[in-house]
This record gives structure tokens, sequence and C-alpha cells, in this order.
């Protein structure tokens, strides 16, 4: 089942560029409390997209897999209930 969640990534170290594995995935800021509202994006055919709250590039990396990022740790993954 955690391989069909929607991954999402976090920009708690301000990096200007976030490499991601995923095409489609949620942006949340920074690490809860202090997330903005998580805003699903969707490159579709292009390679990157600009998160329209903190402006956080992301930029698609095929060589990685979908829950992975460059720099690592910018993939938030929500607690268990």
């Amino acid at each position: 089942m955690s391989d069909t969640v929607v991954p999402h990534f976090q920009n708690d170290i301000g990096a200007e560029v976030i490499r991601v594995g995923s095409k489609r995935f949620l942006c949340i800021g920074a690490t809860p409390p202090f997330d903005h509202p998580h805003e699903f994006l969707d490159m579709g055919d292009e390679d990157e997209k600009v998160c329209p709250y903190c402006s956080t590039l992301y930029r698609y990396d095929p060589s990685l897999g979908a829950r992975r990022s460059e720099p690592a740790g910018c993939l938030w993954e929500p607690l268990a209930a």
C-alpha cells in the first residue's frame, strides 16, 4: 500500500532546487507545524515545477526512486495513525 501513496516533500533546509524521482507529489513547504497548505504538483510533460506557496523549484531526476530526493532528507512521511 505504501508504494501507492503520493510522495510528500518538504524544504526545511531552504534548498534552491530539490531533485525528485516522481513527477507527481505534494509539496508541504516545511515540516509540520510550519508547513503550508499541501500543494499537489504534477510536472506533466515538463521536468521542473515551482511550488506556488514556497517557490521551491522541483526538478525531475529519473535516476532517483519515486520516494527519494537530492538533497537527501526532503521526503516527508506522515505519522501512521
